[in-house]
């Protein structure tokens, strides 16, 4: 048996491991690498075997680190299954769509710049097309129902917490040439216990191999109910300015979370009866997949639901979602005060530059940040404090109030990642493999986990190899 780290081995995004037992190969994820971006291009575009070669998929979840080269995998020549729970086969079918819409824009510009150098266009990694061929590959499984995917190997998803349909990956692998018996246990990306909209994630006792996240092994997150709190007073802030929030944001998970949290602030009288609007396509179809899964919600949303203020936690009188442009394009000349929350994320493409353009040279707004902002984006430029930025080429006077909340992320801390990883039995936990992670929070983690008494903990490069 042989296990290569082909993607999301030292760097966070781009997370695809090989499996290969009896003659068989199993990939665990086949995400989009995100990075600079002539190494984007041509990371995502090649596979270091031949896509044919794959017998089958397993996806910890909808996220497109995970899941966002699928469409070029099969492009190239895969016809396996994908296997999933339901609710990522759902995410699933409206993110890639939207991916592949992307790399088709983002071709669009790309040619249009080479032309102007006279040099020849370039096609895109993949295509809606080329992601709606992906979708009927998809199998899904119930979580805690083993189900065979290979010869000698079974497949088993746990409720990994992290959003809606992310599953820890469980599998029970029988090696014919030798007769050894493996559980191998990939933890996907980890939720929280605190996240309040989702159920915590599921503790695994038993492996002897162990494929771990490290995301966030070097830190620590606030706590939930302070970010609570700190959102009610930007917003009432915010409202007795007569101003708007403006909160970029991820599509999937992030925007059901913060729209979870103003639904309860809002039942409870905490906050001014002021209008939210949802300006992002794919949220308004993720929070449609959100809706369908009550099942993945956690025990707090169904006491919230119970004591009959509200019908959803996504759901209430003041709150709107945007599907259309043209509506999109009227919140721009509202004089009231609002919740304006849209993609994407960290501020670099979307409906949220339209929002930033026309709100942030005014003072009696605020934007909102409540996810991670990377280097070099538009979100990072703002949070950083600078006084001008530019967006769609132009530059605006930055004189919004800028406010951060740190406690709605979605992935574990380090003590989080710790304590979930202290179940384990370590007599017969043989290895423990840390990815998803730069090296400063896969090398912090790593050395917390050996102080638990986990000897044998790798940080392995990408392409690595190790065999059992």
């Amino acid at each position: 048996m042989r296990i290569t780290f082909d993607g999301a081995a030292g760097e966070v995004t781009g997370s695809m491991h090989l499996l290969e037992v009896n003659g068989q190969r199993i990939l665990l994820d086949c995400g989009l690498y995100q990075g600079r971006r002539a190494d984007t291009y041509e990371r995502n575009l090649n596979f270091p075997w031949e896509p044919a070669s794959i017998d089958c998929v397993v996806l910890s979840h909808a996220h497109i680190d995970h899941t966002g080269k699928l469409p070029n995998l099969v492009k190239q020549g895969f016809g396996g299954n994908v296997w999933c729970t339901a609710a990522t086969r759902n995410l699933s079918a409206y993110m890639l769509m939207d991916s592949g819409y992307i790399q088709e824009k983002d071709v669009e510009y790309l040619n249009r710049r080479r032309a102007r150098r006279g040099e020849p266009p370039v096609e895109p990694i993949y295509t809606r097309d080329d992601a709606r061929d992906t979708l009927p590959l998809f199998v899904s499984v119930g979580e805690g129902r083993p189900v065979p995917i290979a010869n000698g190997v079974t497949l088993t998803f746990r409720n990994a917490g992290h959003i809606l349909g992310s599953a820890i990956v469980e599998l029970e692998i029988e090696e014919f040439a030798s007769g050894k018996r493996w559980r191998l246990v990939f933890s996907g990306d980890l939720g929280r216990d605190e996240i309040a909209l989702l159920r915590s994630p599921a503790k695994a006792r038993e492996a002897d191999l162990l494929i771990m996240e490290s995301t966030y092994g070097a830190r620590l997150h606030g706590r939930y109910e302070t970010a609570l709190r700190r959102l009610r007073e930007v917003v009432c802030e915010t409202a007795r300015r007569r101003g708007k929030v403006i909160i970029p944001s991820f599509a999937v998970g992030r925007t059901q979370e913060i729209v979870f949290a103003l639904n309860q602030l809002d039942a409870r009288g905490d906050i001014p009866e002021i209008p939210v609007f949802v300006d992002s396509p794919l949220a308004v179809n993720a929070t449609d997949v959100f809706r369908m899964h009550p099942e993945s919600w956690d025990t707090g949303v169904q006491a919230f639901l119970e004591d009959g203020r509200r019908r959803s936690p996504f759901d209430y009188p003041r709150i709107e979602y945007v599907r259309e442009v043209r509506r999109s394009k009227q919140l721009n000349h509202m004089t009231e005060p609002a919740i304006i929350i849209s993609a994407s994320g960290m501020a670099e493409s979307g409906r949220i530059l339209h929002h930033l353009k026309n709100n942030i040279t005014r003072a009696e707004n605020t934007v909102l940040f409540v996810s991670f902002q990377a280097q070099h984006t538009l979100g990072r430029r703002i949070l950083e404090g600078r006084e001008k930025v530019r967006i769609f080429g132009e530059e605006y006077d930055v004189r919004a109030e800028v406010a951060r909340i740190n406690g709605y992320s979605a992935h574990a801390d380090q003590a989080e990642l710790v304590s979930w990883a202290s179940h384990f039995d370590r007599e017969r936990l043989e290895r423990v493999f840390l990815v998803h992670g730069e090296p400063e929070g896969a090398g912090a983690l790593a050395g917390k986990l050996r102080e638990q008494g986990h000897g044998d903990v790798v940080v392995p490069e990408l392409h690595g190899s190790f065999e059992f």
